[in-house]
């Protein structure tokens, strides 16, 4: 069976205007199906978990959700607007966003992702989204364009 490299960006916001929240849903709807590349968590504790926790969801309750029902992105979007507790207010979902924006790896793994992408390390790229992109491009390069 094939595994899947998720490429959808942590940059990314569907309707409810929510950075990462496509890329939860995909990378634990992959790993419900076992389909998910083994390099790649589920729901992982970097931006997963910071999603996870500013909307106010139950980690244990989306991820049952997900395998359970299958649902598309406007579906499981759909059951997270209906979470109670759920804080999607406009204040929320920015704080969110500027911190999903402004979250930088550590220097070894910033310096190792540009090492594998053949870029330099010159402080053009800092931000985490950007080298999660390059990372999951080189992966998908390396294991399927080569």
């Amino acid at each position: 069976m094939a595994t899947f490299i998720p490429l959808i960006s942590s940059g990314t916001a569907g309707p409810l205007g929510v950075l990462h929240l496509p890329r939860l849903w995909l990378k634990a709807s992959l790993e419900a199906n076992g389909k998910l590349d083994a390099r790649y968590p589920g729901a992982g504790q970097g931006y997963d978990q910071m999603t996870i926790d500013a909307l106010g969801l139950s980690r244990d309750a989306l991820l049952a959700h997900i395998a359970e029902a299958k649902p598309t992105y406007p579906q499981f979007e759909a059951w997270v607007k209906a979470q109670p507790g759920v804080k999607l207010d406009a204040d929320t979902i920015a704080a969110h966003n500027a911190s999903v924006i402004g979250y930088h790896h550590d220097d070894e793994t910033r310096q190792g992702i540009l090492a594998s992408n053949n870029l330099p390390d010159d402080g053009t790229i800092l931000d985490a989204v950007h080298l999660n992109d390059l990372d999951s491009w080189q992966e998908l390069h390396e294991a399927e364009l080569k």
